[in-house]
């Protein structure tokens, strides 16, 4: 059966090698006599797989020796909670910036564990361009600032890491971690869940400094607490094995088949220049996000019809452009061009969008 272009926002599509390499190894792996969905989690040979996927990750990401890698279960959403258990805990003061509706649930969930500031909020525009911080905006005593680096559903990211000064800034990278290179320094903790651009759903990643270890309070579920995972090598209990597999691959993938994050990141704006060139040549569809907030990874656009919208999305489907309909909450188109997508499927996607324009005159 011939592979569509996926343009899902997550679960999406995994780089071909990598698919191929775990369809190949699904029934046996190495000279282990079974697969590792199989396997023990203490077994000398998963122990091999988890400790290389840690290492691949910290060189892929430059991560310095003074943070901690945890492969946790739950999504990104679990973490919501978890840094609120884990580091809302000294003055009880967290600071938040609204770009779009995760950051937005993820406010909702903090204030149920401490006070909660909305320091800056993107919503007076439909959330179609990232607030600009200083560090006069946040409280000097919050426990921490968090931000969602990038915005699956409106498309946009952030073009610079705020200065939080010494407060340690949190960070939801669900949606872009491993597109480009970022100074894991500049950050405190860093969380992602893995099915947009890293392996199938079911585990999460969080990247976490060592000084913010041990913080968390006495009531922590111990499924919630950072230190102890750390201390358990992620392996305080069963870890979500077969994401972790295959985020190991995808690691590898980059590093020796694409070359690191550089070249990554030269391949992934090259793609989103070809998509937002062509919107911005014509007037039949819009990208309605601020030129400098756009997402290399979301790219959202409407006709400024709903019923062309949706014509557009089920012929895209039809011609084998899957998923391109935009998120419920706000409609439109919505492609998902992550490290897996080829230029190819881009360029053949810009190539529909031109047709569809043509057999389609708005009235």
């Amino acid at each position: 059966m011939k592979r569509v272009y996926n343009f899902s926002a997550g679960p999406s599509m995994l780089p071909m090698p990598v698919l191929e390499r775990a369809a190949a190894e699904l029934v046996c792996y190495g000279d282990s006599g079974m697969s590792v969905m199989e396997m023990s989690h203490r077994s000398p040979e998963y122990e091999a797989i988890i400790t290389s996927a840690q290492e691949s990750l910290r060189k892929l990401m430059n991560i310095p020796d003074n943070y901690k890698i945890l492969f946790l279960q739950g999504g990104a959403s679990t973490q919501f909670a978890s840094v609120c258990y884990n580091l809302l805990t000294g003055s009880g003061k967290a600071d938040y910036v609204i770009s779009g509706q995760f950051s937005k649930k993820a406010a909702k969930e903090a204030a149920k564990y401490g006070d909660i500031k909305i320091v800056a909020s993107s919503e007076d525009k439909n959330n179609s361009y990232i607030p600009k911080l200083e560090r006069g905006d946040f409280r000097p005593d919050a426990d921490y600032v968090h931000i969602c680096f990038n915005n699956t559903i409106y498309g946009t990211k952030y073009y610079y890491i705020p200065d939080t000064g010494d407060i340690p800034l949190v960070a939801d990278m669900s949606s872009c971690i491993l597109s480009e290179p970022v100074d894991v320094s500049r950050f405190g903790v860093i969380y992602a869940g893995a099915q947009k651009n890293m392996a199938p759903a079911g585990l999460t990643v969080v990247i976490v400094r060592e000084d913010l270890l041990g913080r968390c309070r006495p009531d922590t579920p111990a499924m919630f607490d950072w230190k102890l995972m750390a201390d358990n090598d992620s392996m305080y209990n069963t870890p979500p094995c077969y994401p972790i597999y295959v985020a190991g691959l995808v690691y590898k993938w980059i590093l020796e088949d694409i070359g690191g994050l550089e070249n990554m990141a030269e391949i992934n704006r090259r793609k989103a220049a070809v998509l937002y060139d062509y919107l911005d040549s014509q007037s039949y569809y819009t990208a309605p996000v601020e030129p400098k907030s756009r997402s290399m990874m979301n790219v959202t656009f409407v006709t400024g019809d709903p019923e062309l919208d949706k014509k557009f999305a089920s012929e895209a489907g039809k011609a084998g452009f899957k998923n391109i309909k935009g998120h419920r909450s706000v409609g439109g188109m919505r492609a998902s061009i992550y490290n897996a997508m080829p230029e190819e499927g881009v360029n053949k996607l810009v190539e529909f969008m031109r047709a569809f324009a043509e057999a389609n005159p708005k009235k």
